[in-house]
């Protein structure tokens, strides 16, 4: 019995070690301008993580997330945008080429990091994570770019949108509030 009670115990002090291990905190990528940023520093914050690129057919997306961006940044959301060039070379660019079509195309003003792969065999670890979590929508591969998902304040994926879902649809938006409360 006495064994039983340790075991539970050492459980139950365990879970929220397990939990940190389970969420998108222990990784760290490169910003857009080369700094390291462990997404850590996002604990607390609603995230919408965005695979991007600047030739696609849904790049026009880039200014509803800015939207999203600025209506909903001082409630605690975060959007971070990962440029990928996964998708037909629809985004070629540097890094530096990337941040400057976004700033003058779009004004973005969101956390872009530098470009990584989203999926295949140099699929970066986030993304695995991600593409392979539980959530009520959809698990898989990544399916084109602007997948969004949907990240609550501990670091858990609550909802992932396929790239039709346009930042300013209203299904996402509901997502977005209700995970702020």
């Amino acid at each position: 019995m006495k064994t039983i009670v340790l075991t539970l115990i050492t459980l139950i002090i365990m879970m929220p070690s397990l939990e940190r291990n389970d969420n998108v905190y222990k990784y760290e990528l490169n910003s857009i301008d080369g700094k390291n940023i462990s997404l850590e520093q996002f604990k607390g914050d609603v995230l919408l993580i965005v695979n991007t690129a600047s030739e696609c057919g849904f790049t026009g997306q880039y200014a509803g997330l800015q939207e999203l961006h600025e209506s909903y940044s001082e409630k605690g959301l975060r959007v971070l945008g990962f440029p990928a060039n996964n998708f037909g070379g629809q985004e070629p660019g540097t890094d530096e080429e990337i941040a400057q079509f976004c700033e003058l195309n779009f004004g973005v003003t969101f956390q872009l990091f530098s470009k990584i792969s989203v999926k295949g065999e140099d699929q970066h670890p986030l993304f695995k994570h991600l593409t392979n979590a539980e959530n009520p929508d959809f698990t898989g591969e990544i399916g084109w770019n602007f997948e969004k998902f949907l990240i609550d304040r501990n670091g858990n994926l609550l909802r992932r949108f396929n790239t039709r879902v346009a930042p300013t649809d209203e299904e996402l938006i509901e997502s977005i509030e209700l995970a702020l409360i």
